[in-house]
Order: C-alpha cells, then structure tokens, then sequence
C-alpha cells in the first residue's frame, strides 16, 4: 500500500464559471471528472462554445480509465462530442444523465458509439486496477444528479459536481445525507466542492416555494404567458408544466432541442405532463392568448436572443405584442446582466410586460455559504480544493473552510493546469497538465487562437482596409490605377480625399520597391501594407486590417493570344494581305 502514486489534475474549471473537468491519478490510470464546455463571453469573437484543453486526452488517453459525469448539464457533459472524436473513452453516469450525453454527442458527431456508454446509479460501485469509484445522490436542477468518489490507498478523492442542499425536494432529486455520513467515515483525502454560489449568505427558496410563486404568476396573467428557462432545468419545466394546466392553458415548445429534452425525459419518467397539455405551432391561432405558454428555452439556458426576436417581429414562431407576459424562469448570469435589461425594454417596447423570477425569489441550483459548510462538517476532509467558480468565490470558499475549523495550509486554490501530487501526506504542486482553452468555430476544433481572435478583435474595431493594385513585373510598372475599398473603417463616399491619396500611397511603395529591391512578391505586399497603415493611422488615429492584393498582367499569354488569333484568321483576307 505505501506505493502508490496520487495526482489531483484541474484540467479546467476554476477561475471561471463551466466548462468543468478534473482528473484523479492513482499509479497509472486515470479518473475523469465531468467533461463540460462554457459559453464564450464578448471578447471571443465568432467562437462558438469553449471545452477544455484537447492535448490533455493525446497525452493521457491510453491511461484514462473513464469519464464520470455528475449530472446532464452543458458544463458537465458538453466536451464529450469532441474528445470522442479522436478517443474511445468509456462514460459513466445516471441513466438521464448518459441519455443526455447520447444526444449531445449525436447532435455534434452524427454517429455515437453506444458501447462506451454505461448507466450507473448512486449503488454502484465500480472497481479498476488501482481503485474503485462509488456515487451518491446530489439535489442539483436536473434529476440523477450524483456526487463522484474515487477511493484511493490514502481515502476517498470527493467531487460534488453542482449540487445544494434542499430538505424539500423531491425524492429523486433529494441529497443523501446517510451516504455522506457513510463516505467520511471511510475517510475523505481531498473534497473537490462547487464554489458557484459561495457568496450567497442566505437560503436558497425551497422548490415549493418556488413552484407555488409560479403557479401565482400563472393564475395572475391574463394574455399569453413567453417563459423564458432552461431546457436541462427539469424542476423548472415541471413546474411551468403543473401551472400551465392547473390554469388551462397550453404549452408550446419553440425549439427541436428542447422536444427531445422533454420527450426523453417523459420516457424516463423525470418529467409527468399529458400529451394533451402540449400543441404545436400550426395549432397557436385555434386558442386565446390566455390559454397559451410558449416555452423557449436556449442552448446557452438564457434565451435572450430569441426574446428580442419575438420583441422585433424576427422569430419564426412568435412575435410578442400588447398583453403578452415574458416570464423569464431562470437565473441569468452576472456576464448577460445587461442584456436582460436591453431584452426587457425591448419586450416593453413591443407592448409586453416582464416578470423575472430571480428578483422575487433567491434561487440557485448551487449550494449557499452555510451549505457548504455543512458538507465539509459532514465529510471532514483532510484537504478542500474548491473548483467551479471564479477567483473570488474559490476564496469566499476558502474562507468558509476556515471557519469551520480548516487548517489555511490543507485549503489548495489552484489555476487550470495544476497537477498536485501527494507526497508524505500532503499535496505539492507538480509538472503541469494541459490546461489552455480550446475553442470550437463551426467545425473547427482548437484552430483558433490568440492570432486570429487578436485580428477579428482589431476588424471589430477599425474594420479592414483592401489595396488592389495590377504591375508588370518585368517593366517594373504600374499596369492600371490602383482600387482601394473598406469595411467598417470609413465611410467611402464622405472620405474622397483619404481613397485618393491612399492610392497615391500605393504608388509610391510599389515604385519604391522596384527601384531599390530585388522583385519579391511578399516583400511587395508587406512595403504596401506598411506605408498604408502609417498613412491610415496618421489621418484617422485607426488601425484596420491592411490587405493588399497584388496581381500581375501576363504579357506571355497576351502576345499568345495575338498569334492564335492571327492563325485562325479566313485565309481569303491572309490572301488579300499577301497581294
């Protein structure tokens, strides 16, 4: 037992909200905790979603043992399309949790290999070479939610995922307590705890009280009720359903993403509605306005953008107008602030109202300060490493710790990359893992980087600035007068001056280059491009994209043509030519 080698690996989800991923190495295999994506914020121009660093699995693949998967979340189990591209990695998680992924991975890869899926319950036990991993029951906002442990030789590595503590809810999405009195008395080494909502210093609302909130703004509206929620918030959609027919009133779901969500969730039974309680969108103009919910939900689980297309007359469903009531049911993050102001003055506009259940009621799927520390009262670990969230709420988290009666010293806050090893009884840093964003652009997987995002930041700035200029390359001249064309820089017709003189510019650098240079085509492009940035940024104080575009007129192939044409002419006119 006194060989063992033991790695806690943050491959990313620290000092940022989503995209979570962990690892645990025991000798030589190893566990991979959740494998999720984040949404880009405004500085990533064009970037469609963010998944932890790829290289990880190319360096590590044929050691890993597994995925294990906390709950059917994006910040869980949306990396899993693109690491399963290029490996075949067996996944474990709760029977909807694996039915999520399964969608997930299709939508993206068209083709799953359902052989690497596994379905486990918070009873199952799993042993490998080097450990056995067990699981046990989290309240989160989507059922079969589980907590991860990996018992190592030295304890159990605990890993909530997102999770809270709720007394009232219902039994299958209800903690087990019992179990985690169960877990600490086997000994818990390291506690891998979700920090999102560390700050919260008051309770969470009870889901009743939420339910019953819900069913009060229902029974108060009297025109069409837009529910903005989470497609994956299944304590939400139910009780949106339950108040939709308490009040008789049908529900329409606006997107194909989330009828699959709620169809598999049906099945599975996590979900109870009639099928009557459900229409379709040629059925809206057979009902009232006050017989209808549209429930649109977003991928990002903040639908903003869609609401402001209802607002504008630009969705294809649903334009809002006077008397309509925008529920929005979810609990936007600190980054989409503003844009839920912008949205709800865009639904006033349009003659709507706007009801935000986050203003009426504390609510989060994630665990308050004093749960918190109610789970490391419970558990009693050796050492906390606090995980999901930003700087400032690993810190919050931290100090919570310590007021519990945690050693400062036993408390790690780490980076993405960090690798700590455990070595005579305590945990040091070590070689970093790869711990770098990959971003994924339409197809693309990691091959946009600093570069390219530092160039689209600069275009959405300045915009960009186009030379086109023809030469002769062996008369040394310029063949026609040069064009010049911008976007999102100037307004050509209002810069006459600026478009003339610019070509003057271009003139001048090429003429230069001839005469002092020997003739090289990326010289040439990079002499224009120079001297007209200095010139732009000297009359304007901007910098655009500078691309020249250099042709050149083909003498060759003119005089070719010449003597084609001549060969072809009637010979009756050679004829004449001869006499």
């Amino acid at each position: 037992m006194a060989d063992f080698n033991i790695k806690i690996m943050i491959v990313s989800g620290v000092r940022e909200q989503g995209k979570d991923m962990f690892a645990v190495q025991v000798n030589d295999e190893i566990f991979v905790l959740d494998a999720g994506l984040k949404y880009p914020d405004s500085s990533l121009f064009g970037i469609d979603v963010v998944i932890p660093d790829m290289e990880f699995f190319d360096k590590y693949g044929d050691k890993i043992a597994g995925i294990f998967l906390t709950h059917g979340h994006a910040d869980s189990i949306g990396a899993l399309p693109y690491i399963l591209r290029g490996h075949d990695i067996n996944i474990f998680g709760s029977e909807l949790t694996i039915e999520l992924a399964k969608l997930e991975v299709q939508r993206e890869n068209h083709r799953r290999k359902n052989h690497l899926f596994h379905v486990i319950d918070a009873e199952t036990e799993i042993d490998f070479r080097n450990a056995s991993v067990s699981f046990f029951h989290t309240t989160h906002s989507i059922p079969g939610s589980l907590g991860i442990v990996v018992h190592t030789p030295a304890g159990g590595v605990v890993y909530t995922g997102d999770f809270k503590f709720d007394p009232s809810a219902s039994a299958q999405y209800r903690t087990d307590m019992d179990r985690l009195a169960e877990i600490a008395t086997k000994g818990v080494l390291a506690l891998l705890s979700d920090s999102s909502n560390a700050e919260a210093d008051f309770p969470n609302a009870s889901e009743k009280e939420i339910g019953d909130y819900v069913s009060e703004v229902f029974s108060n509206a009297t025109g069409r009720i837009i529910v903005a929620a989470k497609a994956s918030n299944f304590t939400r959609l139910q009780q949106v359903f339950d108040a939709a027919k308490k009040n008789n009133r049908k529900v329409l779901l606006t997107g194909r993403g989330v009828n699959k969500i709620v169809q598999i969730a049906l099945k599975l039974g996590y979900l109870q509605a009639d099928s009557k309680l459900f229409i379709h969108s040629k059925e809206l103009k057979k009902y009232k306005d006050n017989q209808l919910v549209v429930l649109e939900t977003g991928r990002m689980g903040e639908p903003l953008q869609s609401l402001q297309k209802m607002a504008t007359n630009r969705h294809r469903m649903i334009s809002i107008h006077q008397g309509d009531l925008v529920f929005i049911a979810t609990t936007p993050s600190h980054a989409v602030e503003t844009m839920v102001a912008q949205t709800s003055d865009m639904v006033y506009r349009a003659g709507g109202t706007v009801t935000q259940l986050a203003y009426a009621k504390h609510t989060s799927g994630h665990a308050t300060g004093r749960d918190l520390q109610l789970l490391i009262s419970t558990l009693k670990p050796k050492f906390l490493i606090p995980v999901i969230g930003e700087y400032r709420l690993l810190e919050i988290h931290r100090n919570l710790a310590i007021a519990t009666g945690m050693k400062p010293k036993d408390i790690y806050i780490t980076k993405n990359g960090d690798c700590l090893s455990l070595q005579k009884g305590r945990f040091y840093l070590t070689d970093p893992v790869p711990g770098e964003d990959t971003m994924i652009d339409g197809s693309g997987i990691g091959d946009v980087g600093n570069i390219v995002l530092r160039d689209r930041e600069i275009l959405s700035d300045d915009g960009i600035f186009i030379a086109v200029a023809t030469i002769d390359r062996k008369k040394k001249k310029i063949i026609a007068e040069p064009k010049v064309s911008s976007r999102g820089f100037v307004y050509i017709k209002a810069n006459k001056e600026l478009m003339n003189e610019s070509r003057e510019v271009i003139k001048k650098a090429i003429i230069t280059n001839f005469e002092h240079k020997k003739f090289d085509w990326s010289e040439l492009k990079t002499d224009v491009r120079n001297s007209l940035e200095k010139f732009l940024y000297k009359q304007t104080n901007r910098r655009p994209v500078v691309l020249p575009v250099i042709m050149e007129v083909n003498q060759n192939r003119h005089r070719a043509m010449a003597r084609k044409k001549t060969e072809h002419e009637p010979r009756s006119k050679k004829a004449e030519n001869n006499d």
